[in-house]
């Protein structure tokens, strides 16, 4: 059966902003999702209040509404569309999901006449009343672990006399683990218990008897309307349970799990998504194994919608989940669609993996001083990164030097732990860095059992890390120059860096590149194809990885290799890695519009970036995907192969500049603003000798590289005094001091965290207004594209403060100023493309924090509130496609609209809330008013001092 010819225009429910536990997973989605809609000529109509990703760019729907997710939204839509026949919520997260069900709970889709897509309702509750679904799952013979649901503390306490400890505490109708816990002891349960009650929206918990050490998987599944099922993933944790999925290491496809067990549980499954409802859609469930020989299978939960995985999933099979799934939701059938990468063959096939995936969370645990780092049952990261290897030891290899946490791998970087108390103690209890402290366990002679003993890893995965380190030990044993052709083909296989190797060996990085060059161990690239090299793939989509060489029957060696390189012009665009705090879906926004304007300007388009939640890494987002680390090393022999006309940095935040020199330093052009100007604009020295040329003020400052340096200072200087180290993001280690003993301690403990960076210290403009502007420049013209003033003082990081397009407090003789600074530091710096400027004006003087020529936070933000493709203007710039002049700006903004910062402050209880130079908050929202006399600018305004701390 084809498309439901009823279904005309489709309203699809966003995810909101950004908050732990609900990424930019859902973006990818919801913009997979309108591309699917509208292939079919359905009218789409987006709500989501997220200025920052790419889903609530005017090009993805047909009407984009930035409004708030609520059901007073909703009817205001549905009001205007009259002719809306369907809702999808399946694409927005718990959020979409959420609001589904209170518009359904109210009668607004029955008023509208609008049909639920995608999902039913029953199914929702069935899978968000856990104890609906216990029954269920008795009722269909699926085996469940020992549980009870309680709706008060008297019930809760009853429960657990009844299982005894551990126990596990889950909060209904909640997201990313919210309110859950692992209850070890009775003296915790009583305040657990409380807090999950207290975040339910129904205030009702599931006690579990815990399944401690039980092995965690996850199936990723999609049904048509004739009751098709396919299982797209099968995804395995490292992290036995205990740990939630989205902080575990997870791996595809499953490695330590029986074929007969792998069938068992696909059947079970399938039944499990055919009981809880009759739709045709997407499906998660999660089952947990345990670890002995009968491999006994538990259902822990099933979520009738895309979820976190499913992004990973579609990424690591090349399958498209969401796409697929919204196609099935409109009412074609799996048989009736094309697989998206061979083109010839069918969707209703079940993806083969000839390589491994291995996805590690990004944690972000320094921004939030004082929070518990354990992993549990409540997800803590904010990002994740994955790597693509053809084995797991390769690709666990790539997935580490993919997190950007100054490390070069597993081992062989001198940055391991060697203390045996602390790599036990950090093994009992499961912290961020387990992945890495396996490997010092190991290096330090702690035996495999024991380890297995108290992680409850499987030991297939032990042993894999055992390999890695025995051939470290091995290649010790050599020099660069008598280091063996084999071992060094081997140590490349298992995904170890050049950098790792020199580590080994005591030689240069470049000497391990330049002896493999000369032996002939070149990096390959492989298709991403679904099936395995059985059928012709036609979209590029690659890994790298390291290949024995074949030899012919005329004696011809060679290694295959899959990505052909064309004679067209090329560019490459740096991705911005996992996200994090600091930087986060804004620069994914920047990168796909800078792929997008080059494709435009007849440059074939390469992307590499390594974040599997993004739009980047859609497979058909640029002409070529280099699904790979934004790691030197990668990049490098990428554009050795390729041969690209330049690389574009400027749009993947400091992760793409951070390469600039190196880039640089090799040659390799650089497009649009040149790393000199770059590194001018970081150096703070040079940078204030330029305002000083141009007659900019600026706050006094100076630089210190120890304690006795910063003491000295700050006599110059006087308090308050603003400290931060160089080069970093995010404000990471920024602070305000008052008096040189907290000057003292914050210098000390900064220079142990970064050791050897320079600090800045600066003057703090106590009680000043801040301001910020965007600009593009094209080295002669400057064009500011936006002007914001923050609610909050001064001293507020600018990521957590709430923005207003255009400034609502500034006069005539300060908005000049800052327009005349902006176009001479532009100029000044030799600008090729965006340029954002942070102002302080006390008194009404305005004085420079910083200058950030690249892409910065706000870009998207001023884009979507103007309505104008700012990056695309600004990418054509970089090219020398186009002049400043060459664009008809004509932006178009009724009343204001503020940028509002959005914390998950609930997941770090008894963490400061206060808000400081250092940034916390994890996502945005945009909020458009008509005036000032808006009650909710008047509610921001009257707050504003209330968190500023030192």
């Amino acid at each position: 059966m084809p498309k439901n010819e009823k279904l005309k225009s489709v309203l699809i429910i966003g995810s909101g902003p950004i908050v732990i536990g609900q990424a930019c997973e859902f973006d990818y989605a919801g913009s997979q999702s309108l591309r699917s809609l509208r292939e079919d000529g359905i009218e789409t109509i987006l709500i989501n209040s997220n200025p920052a990703t790419i889903m609530t760019d005017p090009s993805m729907a047909d009407h984009v509404y930035l409004k708030p997710l609520t059901t007073k939204s909703i009817i205001e839509i549905l009001k205007k569309h009259p002719n809306i026949d369907a809702v999808l919520p399946t694409m927005g997260g718990q959020t979409a999901l959420n609001l589904c069900i209170e518009a359904d709970e109210k009668g607004i889709w029955k008023d509208f006449g609008v049909e639920l897509i995608g999902v039913d309702i029953d199914a929702i509750n069935i899978t968000e009343d856990r104890e609906k679904f216990r029954n269920l799952m008795l009722k269909i013979g699926v085996g469940m672990a020992p549980q009870a649901t309680a709706t008060s503390f008297l019930k809760g306490k009853e429960i657990a006399q009844e299982f005894g400890f551990p126990l596990v505490i889950r909060a209904s109708y909640t997201l990313g683990g919210a309110g859950a816990s692992i209850v070890y002891k009775p003296e915790d349960f009583d305040e657990l218990l409380s807090r999950g009650l207290e975040i339910s929206p129904i205030h009702e918990v599931m006690i579990d008897k815990a399944l401690m050490g039980w092995k965690e998987y996850e199936l990723e599944l999609l049904r048509d309307k004739n009751d098709n099922v396919v299982i797209i993933c099968a995804i395995e944790n490292m992290d036995p349970m205990g740990i939630h999925t989205g902080d575990s290491i997870t791996v595809a496809p499953a490695m330590t799990l029986s074929d007969k067990t792998y069938q068992k549980m696909r059947d079970m499954a399938i039944l499990m998504m055919r009981s809880i409802g009759d739709f045709a859609g997407g499906c998660n469930v999660q089952f947990a194994v345990s670890p002995d020989e009968n491999e006994d299978i538990i259902a822990i939960e099933i979520n009738p919608r895309v979820s976190r995985s499913s992004a990973l999933a579609s990424k690591a099979t090349g399958y498209p989940i969401a796409k697929i799934a919204t196609k099935l939701a409109i009412g074609y059938h799996l048989d009736e669609l094309d697989n998206q990468i061979t083109k010839s063959t069918s969707a209703l096939f079940e993806p083969t993996l000839d390589y491994v995936i291995v996805k590690i969370p990004r944690w972000n645990f320094d921004k939030f001083e004082g929070s518990d780092r354990t992993l549990g049952l409540q997800m803590k990261s904010v990002g994740e990164v994955m790597g693509i290897g053809r084995s797991f030891q390769e690709a666990l290899h790539k997935a580490t030097q993919s997190l950007e946490i100054k490390r070069n791998g597993l081992g062989a970087d001198g940055k391991g732990l060697k203390d045996y108390d602390k790599i036990i103690s950090k093994l009992t209890i499961p912290s961020w860095d387990r992945v890495f402290i396996i490997y010092d366990a190991i290096q330090l002679g702690i035996p495999l059992s024991r380890i297995h003993e108290i992680t409850k890893i499987d030991m297939w995965f032990l042993k894999q890390y055992e390999e890695l380190h025995l051939l470290e030990k091995e290649i010790e044993s050599y020099s660069i120059e008598t280091l063996p052709r084999d071992l060094l083909l081997e140590a490349k296989q298992k995904g170890f860096a050049d950098r790792q190797i020199a580590h080994m060996l005591d030689c240069y990085e470049s000497e391990v590149h330049k002896k493999r060059t000369e032996l002939n161990i070149n990096r390959v690239f492989k298709l991403v194809d679904t099936c395995a090299a059985e059928f012709k793939a036609m979209t590029p989509y690659y890994y790298s990885t390291f290949e024995a060489e074949i030899e012919t029957p005329e004696g011809v060696r060679y290694v295959a290799n899959d990505s052909i390189v064309t004679d067209k012009k090329k560019i490459v665009v740096l991705g911005s890695g996992p996200n994090r705090i600091g930087q986060g879906i804004e620069f994914d926004y920047c990168c796909v519009h800078g792929v997008l304007a080059a494709a435009e300007c007849g440059y074939e388009t390469i992307m590499i970036n390594c974040n599997p939640e993004t739009v980047s890494t859609d497979f058909d987002t640029a002409d070529k995907l280099y699904f790979e680390p934004v790691f030197w090393e990668h990049i490098y022999d990428i554009i050795l192969h390729e041969k690209p006309e330049g690389v574009i940095v400027q749009l993947g935040g400091q992760t793409a500049l951070k390469l600039a020199e190196k880039l640089e330093k090799y040659g390799i052009k650089i497009i649009g603003t040149s790393f000199k100007a770059l590194d001018l604009a970081e150096d703070r020295g040079s940078f204030s000798k330029l305002l000083e040329e141009n007659n900019i003020p600026f706050p006094q400052f100076g630089v210190a590289e120890t304690a006795d340096e910063a003491l000295a200072l700050s006599d110059e200087l006087d308090f308050p005094l603003l400290i931060r180290p160089s080069y970093v993001l995010g404000g990471q280690g920024m602070k305000i001091v008052i008096n040189k003993k907290e000057l003292e301690e914050h210098v000390i403990d900064l220079l142990k965290s970064i050791p050897g960076n320079k600090l800045l210290l600066d003057h703090y403009l106590d009680g000043a207004i801040e301001a910020e502007a965007d600009a593009i420049c094209d080295g002669e013209d400057v064009y500011i594209i936006g002007i914001m003033e923050h609610i909050e003082p001064c001293g507020i990081h600018s990521g957590d403060s709430n923005a207003t397009l255009p400034p609502f407090n500034l006069g005539e003789f300060v908005m000049q100023q800052i327009k005349d600074h902006t176009k001479k530091i532009a100029l000044a710096l030799n600008t090729v493309g965006l340029i954002n400027i942070q102002f302080a004006i006390k008194d009404d003087m305005v004085y420079i924090i910083e200058a950030n020529p690249r892409a910065s936070r706000t870009v998207p933000f001023i884009a979507k509130a103007y309505k104008e493709p700012y990056v695309n203007y600004a990418t054509k710039v970089m090219l020398g496609e186009k002049k400043v002049k060459d664009f008809n700006f004509n932006p178009q903004l009724e009343g204001y609209a503020i940028k509002q910062p959005v914390f998950s402050f609930e997941k770090f209880h008894n963490v400061n809330k206060n808000l400081g130079p250092e940034m916390k908050s994890t996502g945005e929202s945009i909020l458009f008013i008509d005036s000032l006399k808006d009650d909710e600018f008047y509610n921001l305004y009257s707050r504003r001092k209330m968190y500023l701390s030192k």
